[in-house]
């Protein structure tokens, strides 16, 4: 059985702590709190739609379609 793929919440928590970037910088560069991303990345709270895309393209992210195998036909 195949994997799921994490939430992209949970990708984009993983990225901004494996991106070598500080919060502090990815904050003043976006123009999302510091805040609200230690609240996010700690799991206490989400980030609107447009505070994701922000960090996204600042983090160079993008999303790449998984392929779904079909079922087998019974």
């Amino acid at each position: 059985m195949a994997r799921k793929p994490a939430p992209l919440s949970d990708q984009l928590r993983r990225a901004i702590e494996t991106s070598g970037v500080s919060r502090y910088r990815i904050a003043k560069e976006t123009g999302v709190s510091q805040s609200s991303l230690a609240l996010f990345v700690s799991g206490e709270r989400g980030l609107s739609i447009e505070a994701m895309d922000a960090v996204g393209l600042y983090l160079g992210l993008s999303i790449v379609p998984v392929r779904r195998r079909r079922a087998a036909k019974e």
